[in-house]
């Protein structure tokens, strides 16, 4: 892959996880991803960034097929993503995904919300299912909410509860889009908490965010997306100090 431009050659090296040639993505007449290829290596951290309305969250949605590529490919872990169904609970199966929005079901515990899918999904009894769940509420660091509903939460305690949701399908992959942009600015931090410990175990994100005091900390790249297209692609050392394309030096003067 070229680092400048997240060109991929084609070729999938054995440590890539996700691998995306040339995607495109049309909303009617909207070009929305504009022929994107990179590839994301396991373990690998690499965080989104770019303008309202460049394509980074279409992106991320597209690598689990929440939103439907018109053209390219995308492969993730060895699975292509097509219309193939099968193709697509594979995929979903093993990547994990949590929203700017907590998407929690109002009417279940805490508890309740996390073991839902292991159980119907991958078959769990629900001994283990809960065994499971509260290791990952002690991970998130709210072992105590897990029979609350999710009214009496914070934010910042819905968010967790919604990576442990995530985390307890057992993924591969992690997406995070905008994981704190719904959040009170104290919130932020116990949120950003949890995927530096994810990002310390080698696991494998995908994150949209514009917080870049964390791109800077955690991630090995850094992605710019604008108008639909990969402008820069870069260490956070290099992406931060010493970017190509103006349009980044313009986006990083505007929010720095």
């Amino acid at each position: 892959m070229d680092p400048a431009n997240g060109k991929t050659d084609g070729a999938i090296a054995d440590d890539d996880i996700i691998v995306c040639r040339d995607v495109h993505k049309w909303y009617g007449n909207f070009h929305a991803l504009r022929g994107v290829s990179t590839a994301v290596k396991k373990g690998e951290v690499v965080v989104i960034i770019g303008p309202s309305g460049s394509g980074k969250s279409t992106f991320i949605r597209t690598i689990n097929r929440l939103e439907e590529h018109q053209r390219g490919d995308i492969i993730v872990d060895g699975v292509e993503l097509t219309n193939d169904v099968r193709n697509i609970d594979a995929i979903r199966r093993d990547v994990g995904m949590v929203f700017q929005s907590f998407n929690l079901f109002p009417h279940l515990t805490v508890l309740g919300n996390i073991t839902l899918s292991p159980m119907k999904v991958r078959k769990l009894p629900q001994q283990q299912a809960t065994e499971i769940a509260m290791e990952l509420l002690e991970r998130v660091g709210i072992p105590e909410q897990a029979d609350k509903f999710p009214i009496q939460l914070s934010g910042g305690q819905q968010q967790r509860v919604a990576i442990a949701r995530a985390l307890a399908m057992q993924p591969n992959i992690m997406l995070f889009d905008e994981p704190t942009s719904a959040l009170d600015p104290e919130m932020i931090k116990e949120v950003l908490e949890v995927m530096r410990e994810l990002a310390a175990s080698q696991m494998t994100i995908l994150a949209v965010t514009h917080e870049l005091g964390f791109a800077r900390e955690v991630a090995d790249r850094i992605v710019m997306f604008d108008e639909g297209q990969i402008v820069e692609d870069q260490p956070p050392s290099q992406f931060f100090e010493n970017a190509r394309h103006p349009r980044v030096q313009q986006f990083l003067s505007q929010i720095l």
